[in-house]
């Protein structure tokens, strides 16, 4: 098996509701559902919605989610400010749609900002068995929040771009997150600005008219944290989220290399499930073209969940 299998799994959040994608409900629905029957779905990971369209999310979804006889789709939330009430709702939305009878749908994930460790450690005394993201917010210190996300068991989240070129954090701020996550035990997910391959310059909108600016790659995330998991320094972990060539990276049966640092298929297996877990798209097809392109894509037999 190719380790871009392990290293990938999964990993495609897709969030086509928002920018620059920034489709309609119904056109996300459909993409979502025909990417779930699609050859390569075993890369593709949670359909994500604002708490407050689940509604909508219902409504476009009635006649599309898969039913008693086929598996749940799984559903991430964004949340807002009181989580009682996000809980609450989600609860109801479980309830209509995880039952046995439905086997439609299940909301197991919510993602929160938050920018104090109290918020942090208030909300996550909440959260139950629901998996809880908090996203930290961009230039501030994850020395800080971290700490709080270990203490309640709960995952980190970081905004890796955007569109616009002032968004995109510098490669020295993502790593420091990754180390400090990983030191702490805390998994965590990446989102925004991450729909290509490699690192690159490349167009930050869909628009005829849209501005370039420097991209973090995909791959140079997860190998880089998968390497950041298996004891990599900063400075060349640095240099690996910043590789711009993808020959740099050898992806094979027995694992992935870069620059004389091997990462085995067991510590991929190992740095997914307790360290980086996913990153959010408003495309699926874009990093799946792509790694077509760059001939490392194949199709698998199944598609597995958490």
């Amino acid at each position: 098996m190719n380790s871009l299998f392990p290293l990938l799994r999964n990993a495609i959040d897709y969030a086509g509701l928002f920018p620059p994608a920034k489709l309609g409900i119904h056109a996300a629905v459909e993409n979502y559902a025909a990417y779930i029957a699609s050859e390569h779905s075993w890369m593709l990971g949670r359909f994500i919605v604002p708490i407050d369209r689940l509604d909508e999310f219902e409504q476009a979804a009635r006649n599309t989610l898969p039913g008693p006889s086929g598996n749940p789709w799984h559903i991430t939330v964004l949340g807002g400010p009181d989580l009682v009430r996000d809980l609450t709702m989600v609860q109801k939305f479980n309830s209509n749609h995880s039952a046995p009878a439905s086997g439609q749908a299940t909301i197991d994930t919510i993602e929160l900002k938050a920018n104090k460790p109290e918020e942090i450690l208030a909300n996550g005394k909440l959260a139950g068995e629901a998996i809880l993201y908090f996203e930290i917010p961009a230039g501030s210190d994850p020395a800080l929040t971290v700490p709080a996300i270990a203490k309640v068991n709960a995952r980190a989240k970081i905004r890796t771009g955007g569109v616009s070129e002032d968004a995109f954090p510098s490669a020295a701020e993502i790593v420091r997150f990754m180390v400090l996550c990983s030191a702490a035990g805390v998994p965590y997910k990446a989102t925004a600005g991450l729909h290509h391959a490699i690192k690159g310059r490349y167009r930050l909108t869909y628009e005829p008219n849209s501005q370039s600016a420097t991209m973090f790659g995909f791959l140079n995330l997860f190998i880089t944290g998968a390497l950041v998991a298996s004891g990599l320094g900063e400075d060349d972990a640095v240099r690996a989220l910043e590789a711009s060539a993808a020959d740099e990276f050898h992806i094979d049966d027995e694992g992935i290399s870069w620059r004389g640092h091997h990462i085995s298929m067991h510590d991929l297996t190992r740095a997914r499930n307790c360290n980086i877990t996913s990153f959010g798209s408003c495309s699926f097809l874009e990093p799946v073209e792509e790694l077509k392109e760059l001939g490392l894509l194949w199709s698998y037999p199944e598609r597995e969940s958490d």
